[in-house]
């Protein structure tokens, strides 16, 4: 029995000691953010927790309570700040996914671009799929896929306006 007892405090010291691992955030070429407990380059850590050394058992208690609350607000705040960031992802997700069936259900031809770079139009079946993926990727990014009227004309594209730029600041000294 007097065994017993140093080796689960081992295994629980070594089981506290895993779950308080450094978290942290990192965003990747598409925009999304991701999180981990081991670091990438370009990552900021947004939890941390670091010991705290205690002399006394009474104020070893009380920084105990104080760390208890403030991993607790810590953590709060870990949480919205994930919950912020998938809407933020979701909602730039939605924007494209509603882009990307607007303009395969307006166009008469959709294009697909080979591995050469060239354009090759799709066959009226895969452009068919492909518009049917469009909507369905919009009906799970955003919840409803916008209306599409077929008797309603396509917008015409708005000219870029030129930017004004002073002349005598343009020209080189």
């Amino acid at each position: 029995m007097l065994r017993l007892l140093p080796i689960t405090a081992l295994i629980l010291a070594g089981a506290l000691t895993v779950a308080r691992a450094d978290v942290y955030r990192w965003i990747d070429e598409h925009g999304e953010p991701h999180y981990s407990d081991e670091w990438v380059p370009g990552s900021v850590i947004i939890k941390t927790i670091k010991p705290h050394p205690s002399t006394f058992t009474s104020t070893a208690r009380a920084a105990s309570s104080n760390n208890r609350v403030s991993t607790d607000l810590n953590d709060q705040a870990n949480a919205k700040a994930v919950q912020q960031d998938v809407a933020k992802t979701r909602d730039v997700q939605c924007k494209a996914a509603k882009d990307r069936y607007t303009k395969s259900v307006q166009s008469r031809r959709v294009f697909k671009v080979n591995k050469d770079g060239e354009r090759e139009v799709l066959s009226d079946e895969a452009a068919d799929a492909y518009r049917e993926q469009a909507r369905k990727d919009v009906q799970d990014l955003c919840g409803s896929v916008p209306a599409f009227t077929p008797d309603q004309p396509i917008p015409e594209p708005q000219p870029i306006p030129e930017p004004k730029v002073n002349p005598a600041e343009a020209t080189s000294r």
